[in-house]
């Protein structure tokens, strides 16, 4: 709502374009957002009413679009009183190429567009108008956000500690349990509703089953250029990439004698659809990270950790009790990315020179390299984290675990459910 507010004020606003997988809250974040901000508003769905595409594709002119909408929606559209909603924008072309001309011919007028899979078509070459919209990714809840849904109280706790201060026992305990809970729920919204309403664990796993499905049908049913059937094996193999003691995306895991030139594109739809995040080996930790980026060595994460749970098939005793289990460290590093994805300005890295050691993630602040380590459970073991450190000397360095806060020589133990406030410690 921030960021909206901020396009809204923005005296350089383009028509803005919501970007983010199917069923993680773009169309009620723009309803929500017209009822708190605007007058009225304007909402059109391409995919539940057709004939409305043919409005568009009759005529490309903002002026007569605009009066053939209002009278549709019997009201006379007022430029930054009205905001006009475009949804399901990728069912209609005309659609999302006229905001090239509100733009050019009508930028008074408040325009947004989102839309399932949106992305894919967005990461197509002249799909849609370069440089005459601005873009805003939308992700499923971060922790802190699941906290104010879940417990309001202990999320203002929550948002009042002070990032460099030990955390009193009691509380960090009642984190912990949340952050577990946040493992089992994930951030998709109607699952987090759902147990807000319910607390029934039952309930949340049937609409997480629900909600892969339709990803999967999603796919079946993209007829494109590239090969349905590859991004589903691709789709699939998430688990065990992920279970794997090397994380890298190895395409022999997917199919048997699979080649890279079979499935990149199949991984790009996955990525650009938001359903899968990427991040990149780098050659060395050195700024700009960007530059030494290895764009054959990557890992693939999904985007909501609860649906990788319940895609995984874990049970929620095994996260509830704390035990050990092979898919953990997955799970958490899952987690981890999450809440960077979510929180952050800038894309996490990773660094494996060799097969001895790998570093989780590799954050660039300003000129500064810094490692993130990731590790389940209370655990203290970190040899590739210590040998970076020893190595490249970094001044600072965090390890994420269900530690409590603590300063241990030459890196910061950070517990785990403090992901999304790194900024706040760096």
């Amino acid at each position: 709502m921030k960021n909206l507010k901020a396009w809204k004020e923005a005296p350089d606003r383009k028509p803005l374009i919501l970007k983010g997988a199917r069923q993680v809250g773009k169309t009620w974040l723009m309803k929500e957002f017209a009822r708190q901000e605007y007058m009225d508003m304007v909402y059109c769905n391409f995919d539940e009413d057709a004939s409305l595409g043919e409005l568009f594709e009759r005529t490309k002119a903002p002026g007569r679009l605009l009066e053939q909408l209002g009278l549709i929606n019997g009201l006379k559209i007022k430029p930054g009183k009205t905001l006009i909603i475009l949804d399901e924008v990728q069912e209609c072309p005309a659609a999302l190429n006229s905001l090239k001309y509100f733009h050019e011919q009508a930028n008074e007028y408040h325009v947004m567009a989102a839309g399932s899979l949106l992305g894919t078509y967005l990461a197509e070459p002249k799909s849609y108008p370069v440089g005459q919209v601005n873009l805003l990714s939308v992700y499923p809840l971060t922790f802190s956000e699941f906290l104010r849904a879940m417990e309001p109280t202990l999320a203002k706790m929550y948002a009042s500690l002070h990032p460099h201060e030990e955390i009193p026992a009691a509380f960090h305990e009642r984190l912990l349990e949340a952050w577990r809970t946040y493992l089992i729920v994930g951030g998709m919204p109607e699952c987090v509703s759902s147990w807000a309403e319910h607390r029934d664990a039952g309930r949340v796993e049937a609409i997480q089953k629900e909600l892969l499905a339709v990803y999967e049908n999603d796919i079946t049913k993209h007829n494109k250029q590239i090969n349905a059937g590859r991004i589903l094996l691709v789709y699939r193999s998430i688990v065990p990439q992920l279970t794997k003691e090397n994380e890298k995306f190895s395409y022999r895991t997917v199919k048997a004698g699979a080649r890279a030139r079979e499935f990149e594109e199949a991984i790009e739809w996955l990525v650009s659809a938001g359903i899968m995040h990427r991040i990149y080996n780098v050659s060395r930790p050195e700024y700009p990270l960007s530059a030494y980026a290895m764009m054959s060595h990557f890992k693939l994460f999904f985007f909501d950790t609860g649906l990788l749970k319940a895609m995984a098939g874990i049970e929620n005793e095994a996260i509830v009790l704390d035990k050990a289990f092979p898919f953990r460290g997955a799970l958490t590093e899952n987690a981890l990315l999450q809440q960077f994805v979510g929180e952050l300005a800038v894309p996490p890295y990773y660094y494996a020179p060799d097969v001895k050691h790998e570093i989780d993630f590799l954050l660039q602040h300003q000129m500064e390299i810094i490692p993130l380590e990731a590790k389940t459970g209370k655990t203290k073991k970190a040899a590739s984290f210590r040998w970076y450190i020893e190595k490249f000397a970094p001044q600072l360095a965090f390890r994420y675990s269900e530690r409590n806060y603590r300063r241990d020589g030459k890196f910061t133990n950070v517990p785990v459910y403090l992901a999304g406030r790194t900024d706040f410690l760096i």
